[in-house]
């Protein structure tokens, strides 16, 4: 089968490979759609850091945001999977540590990643391996772009419900890409007041979102609480001085660089402060969101291409008609 493999920093190719196999407890999933996020640019690039830990090792087969049908399942596993439309999550705990028995899989030491960590292939391929334990089934209403969205959902879902907003709560999100303007959505359909802070403000204010505003034009107003969701390293610490005292700031985005931040701020501002990693625990939650029309998210998704297509989508090249919106699907049947 065709599958795209990065093979150094900068290099990639489309390869011939040999079809997965599903093992005990697995199946495999013929890939319909899958996105390209800010992970898979860092592995392009090289700057991703799982490359520096030793986590992760060229020649590396990205692609964690996807759908597609079962095709065959392995021992162990349920026969009437096959035929099913799926997505599934990206972490792989072992199983049998704490913290996967806790339901924190996505926490697991020995965790694999699909197309990131420890060498799981991704789904820039035409099939996927896949456990059965982490396949998720799409109703007919989720279609084949909504479905390759339901990952980078799961993690702005669970960044909303972080943020503890309520219907009249003011909220401001930082970053506007993919993950921001997912949780923009989420947020709005939970009745908060939604703003957002980005370089530019031209493409979220296409989606309806009318508080959309660059450092210069933030207005000083008070805030709920503060979901960052960008990879700006100044952020952060900005985020703690712009939330209400006794409000929560969710940190989903990820800098190049440490960010530091006062903790001081933190403790005399009496604030509550998460961290996100992943879509573990909010994957059925966004399905049900996406099924039921409540948020739809398909204006985010700018083009969808072919596998040969992606070297190009990794190299930042855009073609003009696409427009503003910040994701690319591949469809590697294409």
């Amino acid at each position: 089968m065709r599958a795209f493999v990065i093979t150094e920093p900068g290099r990639a190719e489309v390869r011939e490979v040999d079809e997965p196999v599903p093992g005990p407890g697995e199946a495999v999933v013929r890939v319909e759609r899958a996105g390209v996020c800010g992970t898979d640019l860092e592995f392009f690039s090289g700057d991703m850091t799982y490359l520096h830990t030793g986590e992760a090792a060229y020649p590396i087969r990205i692609g964690h945001e996807w759908c597609g049908t079962v095709s065959a399942v392995g021992a162990e596993a349920d026969p009437d999977w096959v035929g099913r439309r799926v997505t599934g999550d990206t972490m792989l705990g072992c199983g049998r540590c704490p913290r996967c028995r806790s339901g924190r899989q996505h926490l697991c030491a020995d965790r694999y990643e699909i197309g990131i960590r420890r060498g799981w292939p991704g789904a820039l391929a035409t099939a996927l391996r896949v456990p059965v334990r982490a396949l998720h089934e799409l109703p007919d209403s989720v279609d084949a772009t909504l479905g390759a969205l339901v990952e980078p959902g799961g993690n702005a879902l669970r960044a909303v419900l972080a943020a503890g907003l309520s219907p009249g709560s003011r909220v401001l999100i930082t970053g506007p890409g993919t993950i921001g303007l997912l949780a923009a959505q989420f947020a709005a359909a939970q009745g908060a007041e939604v703003h957002l802070l980005g370089l530019t403000v031209d493409f979220p204010r296409t989606l309806g979102f009318a508080h959309a505003w660059t450092v210069e034009t933030l207005p000083g107003l008070p805030f709920d609480a503060v979901i960052d969701a960008s990879t700006a390293p100044h952020l952060p610490a900005l985020a703690l001085d712009l939330v209400e005292p006794g409000g929560r700031v969710v940190y989903i985005g990820i800098a190049g660089e440490p960010s530091l931040a006062d903790t001081r701020r933190i403790a005399l501002r009496d604030l509550t402060v998460t961290g996100i990693l992943s879509a573990s625990g909010g994957l059925a939650e966004t399905i049900g969101r996406y099924a039921s029309g409540t948020v739809d998210p398909r204006p985010l998704v700018a083009a969808t291409v072919g596998l040969d297509d992606a070297v190009a989508v990794l190299a930042g090249e855009r073609d003009p008609s696409w427009g503003s919106a910040p994701k690319i699907h591949i469809d590697p049947r294409r």
